[in-house]
């Protein structure tokens, strides 16, 4: 293991050599295959571990550094290598995967590791072959690609050129010709550059139709749950979920937004409308990102002592990048660095009250793999992606107590907002969803006709949109902007499952907080040695996809809604 102690600059670019890497992947196979016990295979478990580690290290270190600056040729070279060689280190992780699978000694090792990570291993066996190697880079190529095309955007507004990151904030201004200039100018450059982005999806859903295809599934339905480690549920259950949401939570957030058009004074709503929450104006932090850092110190050390530990390392080595700026990719996100047992957050900050959302989201990510970095099993590090954004929503209900130290005398306004978009978000995250789905079982469908879909499904779930000075936008094209899409299918719906669930940590936290800090703890510190419905079970918490279950975490939360006077702001 590296010194923990490196800030993130200090942390080597080393770019994987496909001579050196397979010579070594190799060298490490042979010497599973001579193994004839559970005990001799442990160290050749052991030895593929670290090398693994290191590997992965190197490859997330390049992807950071990639999207801190995509224009950066050093570091696009470097990405473009690792998209090359990624589905070349799967091959060689199969095999040594297989030769466990297949071991006479199996069952002793299973005791050793846990079934579980059997199970995960089968998983890994049914979406990969070597057939597949040139669709897979070829897949890593075109979102790689799709990100560059996104991170490089440069708009032109009132005379100042932005990102799409930068002109976010002009689109929730409390002045609404503000709101409606920004949301036009994203428009326009969304329509300058819609032919280049439906093109790069519509190579991504042929790929990976025929990626499923060679490996004897109807469609990429399947193998895009297995891809994602699905074990525990499939899209039968995902849509009876989804169903729960569209009885339970669509008339709910169709309230709110009526209310909230109503504080606002406007008869005669647009999409941009709905960005203002307040006619006062949105809850916006005091500060810069250095003064919020500050305050998110503050707020974790008061927290608990592991949760202090984990902000000073943050702070101290230099693992958050924070701010917007020209040629930074897009969106937001925590990785972990397993070599050096440290997370590392990646944002973009606009003024806005999502940066603050940030520091709790992606906190919540990385107070997990910090928590899990123990647990000397890669595979049971971290769990699925459903069960890892439990974490992160979770974190910003507990967060709750001090937004006062971000937001001042508008810490009330932020949480009953908070409130709102999480409840709000549900219908938009289901409609992505069944969007994908719709689209891998069509595969053969043109760009407008996904559109239409999309539009057609958005009417159902979110019945308020309406784009009537943002043409592009109009024709259906919203789901364009969202990364997940392209960059990891069927993925959405999980920020929605963990929604639900982290609704009930909010409910069980304002009765009795300790009880609810502590199952947290727990949760997080089971890591991924459970699949997502296991780890429910674990430390009692409701399974979404049983009937009745969104509508116990949901219904509570109104009354909590109630106890706000929205009066007051």
């Amino acid at each position: 293991m590296k010194d923990k102690n490196l800030k993130f600059e200090e942390y080597p670019l080393r770019v994987p050599t496909e001579k050196r890497t397979i010579n070594k992947m190799e060298s490490l196979i042979k010497d599973l295959e001579e193994c004839g016990s559970a005990l001799t295979a442990k160290l050749a478990v052991k030895h593929w571990n670290k090398y693994m580690s290191e590997l992965s290290t190197d490859v997330g270190v390049i992807s950071v550094r990639y999207s801190l600056d995509t224009r950066n040729k050093i570091y696009k070279n470097a990405q473009d290598k690792v998209d090359e060689l990624s589905p070349v280190f799967s091959k060689y992780s199969n095999e040594f995967e297989k030769i466990l699978l297949k071991a006479k000694y199996r069952k002793d090792l299973e005791k050793l590791y846990g079934k579980y990570l059997f199970k995960i291993f089968e998983n890994n066996q049914k979406s990969f072959d070597p057939k597949i190697i040139p669709d897979l880079i070829e897949e890593n190529k075109l979102t790689s690609k799709y990100d560059e095309v996104l991170g490089t955007a440069q708009i032109e507004f009132r005379g100042q050129v932005y990102n799409l990151s930068q002109l976010g904030k002009f689109m929730s201004d409390k002045d609404r010709e503000t709101r409606k200039e920004a949301s036009i100018a994203m428009d326009k450059w969304m329509g300058e550059h819609e032919k280049e982005i439906a093109d790069i999806y519509d190579k991504l859903v042929h790929l990976r139709d025929g990626m499923a295809k060679k490996l004897g599934y109807k469609n990429f339905v399947e193998l895009g749950y297995i891809r994602l480690g699905r074990t525990d549920y499939n899209a039968k259950m995902v849509k009876g979920y989804r169903d729960q949401i569209r009885q339970e939570v669509v008339p709910i957030a169709q309230k709110l937004y009526k209310a909230q058009m109503k504080g606002l004074g406007i008869k005669d709503p647009q999409s941009f409308d709905y960005n203002l929450k307040f006619l006062s104006g949105n809850p916006t932090p005091v500060g810069d990102s250095k003064v919020l850092v500050g305050h998110a110190k503050t707020m974790y050390e008061k927290m608990s002592k592991e949760s202090a530990d984990f902000i000073n390392l943050m702070i101290n080595n230099h693992l958050m990048d924070l701010d917007a700026r020209a040629g930074k990719a897009p969106g937001g996100y925590c990785t972990y660095f397993s070599e050096y047992k440290t997370p590392f957050i990646f944002s973009n900050f606009n003024g806005t009250e999502g940066d603050v959302n940030v520091l709790c989201h992606e906190g919540g990510h990385a107070f997990q793999a910090y928590l899990s970095s123990g647990i000397k099993i890669p595979e049971y590090q971290n769990p699925t992606l459903e069960s890892c954004e439990i974490h992160s929503m979770s974190m910003e209900f507990f967060t709750w107590p001090y937004m006062n130290l971000f937001f001042g005398k508008d810490a009330e306004k932020y949480k009953y907002s908070h409130l709102c978009d999480a409840i709000e978000f549900l219908p938009y995250g289901i409609t992505i969803d069944e969007f994908q789905h719709w689209v891998y079982e069509h595969p053969n469908a043109t760009h407008e006709e996904r559109c239409a879909k999309y539009k057609e499904i958005e009417s159902i779930n979110l019945p308020h949109s309406r784009y009537d000075y943002c043409p592009t936008m109009n024709k259906g094209t919203r789901w364009m902007r969202q990364s997940h899409v392209f960059g990891t299918p069927f993925y959405y719906i999980d920020y929605t499952l963990a929604q639900v669930v982290a609704f009930q940590f909010l409910a069980e936290d304002l009765k009795n907080h300790e009880k609810a800090w502590k199952k947290y703890v727990k949760l997080c510190k089971l890591g991924g040695t459970l699949p997502f419905t296991g780890l429910l079970e674990k430390v009692h918490l409701r399974n979404p996809f049983e009937e009745g279950n969104v509508k116990k975490n949901i219904h509570p939360l109104l009354k909590v809604l109630k106890e706000f006077d929205t009066s007051k702001f």
